[in-house]
């Protein structure tokens, strides 16, 4: 099972500023295993309206949003931000 993660600049930019690359990589790591069927606990929730497709997972006042896609096996992680300033 191999995955490729695909990072937007934004979400780049907000790793290296804080240097959580390995937390990061861990946190989607565990949710890759979440949607392919283990039972994994992890607090991830699909997103709704605008954000329809998308998925946040919840790292502390971290927040992950991401979009996976099962077809090509690779996910696109959009934004990565504390809880105040994810959704603007």
């Amino acid at each position: 099972m191999t995955w490729d993660i695909k990072y937007s600049k934004r979400a780049n930019d907000f790793i290296d500023e804080h240097n959580i690359r390995v937390k990061i990589r861990e946190a989607i790591k565990d949710f890759i295993f979440k949607i392919t069927g283990s039972n994994i606990n992890i607090n991830a929730k699909k997103l709704k309206g605008e954000w329809a497709g998308y998925y946040r997972i919840r790292k502390g006042k971290v927040r992950i949003i991401l979009k996976p896609d099962s077809g090509s096996k690779t996910i696109f992680v959009d934004i990565i931000d504390f809880r105040g300033n994810v959704y603007k």
